[in-house]
């Protein structure tokens, strides 16, 4: 009982940017953006995903623009969360805006970065990745499921655009 009590002590002192790798986060997840989650009032980053961001438009392979951020890849998130709830974080660090940075699965293991991807809701990031992903991502594109089945602009490349800098995906 005191060993558990001094671990738990300890544990209490690290920086509040520290995350053990083996802590884990569960419970009800809900969608913030495409590649954003939140969790008993933790905000949640997906590791080595990158989902186009909420103003960001897509084209559509037929000559149509749509926005395929906010309206497509959140709302599809939220219909792939809600098939089994809960969703169980692996909780790796916290990023500089204070959210933590993880690689999640719903209740019934599959994992929600890896879909994300699969589905054509987000890229593979492999800045961060490593490249994990680029497998399925591979078959989403060579299927054109989701941003794949048209023209779009990197998220990162997007966001660096939107803020007038240069992009360092």
């Amino acid at each position: 009982m005191r060993r558990s009590t001094a671990i738990l002590a300890a544990a209490l002192l690290l920086p509040a940017g520290f995350a053990i790798a083996a802590e884990t986060l569960t419970g009800r997840a809900s969608v913030i953006d495409g590649d954003t989650i939140e969790i008993s009032g933790e905000r949640i980053r997906l590791l080595g995903v990158d989902a186009p961001e909420s103003w960001q438009t897509c084209e559509d392979g037929d000559g149509g623009i749509y926005r395929c951020g906010g309206k497509e890849a959140a709302f599809a998130l939220e219909r792939f969360l809600s098939v089994s709830r809960p969703t169980r974080c692996r909780l790796i660090e916290r990023d500089r805006y204070e959210r933590f940075v993880a690689t999640c699965f719903r209740a019934d293991g599959r994992g929600v970065n890896r879909w994300l991807v699969e589905s054509g809701n987000a890229v593979d990031w492999r800045k961060y990745s490593g490249g994990e992903y680029a497998d399925v991502q591979r078959v989403a594109r060579s299927k054109g499921t989701g941003i794949w089945r048209g023209k779009f602009q990197l998220p990162c490349e997007a966001r660096a655009e939107h803020a007038g800098r240069e992009a360092s995906c």
